[in-house]
């Protein structure tokens, strides 16, 4: 098994993927026994999950005012947070979305089915 190999190399994020996708598709063939040991496999690699690249429903009221033009200080009051907060969840948003200004934000936001 190639996830084994990755695994045992300490290549943790290749041997989640091979093996994810290993015990997905020996459970759709009816395979039971691999599956179960692609599981097993998965589970030793232990470690945190990749972040999700989803927004949160926070992150999304924040990034949908800051596209609006909204300052840090403004967008603070109206969802009854910290700016600091404000701070915090615009660079996840900014993570997730892969850009890095609020020009590129509004952009994005716009492209977005869940902007609305």
């Amino acid at each position: 098994m190639a996830g084994l190999a990755h695994r045992r190399a300490r290549r943790r994020r290749e041997a989640r993927e091979v093996l994810g996708t290993a015990a997905a598709e020996f459970a759709a063939l009816g395979a039971a026994a691999f599956a179960h040991r692609a599981h097993a496999e998965l589970a030793r690699i232990g470690g945190r999950t990749p972040t999700p690249t989803t927004l949160t429903a926070t992150e999304q009221r924040v990034a949908r005012l800051a596209a609006q033009g909204r300052t840090n200080r403004a967008i603070a009051d109206a969802l009854f947070i910290s700016p600091k907060t404000v701070e915090a969840n615009l660079a996840r948003v900014y993570r997730k979305l892969g850009i890095s200004s609020r020009a590129e934000l509004g952009a994005a936001m716009a492209q977005s089915p869940a902007a609305e």
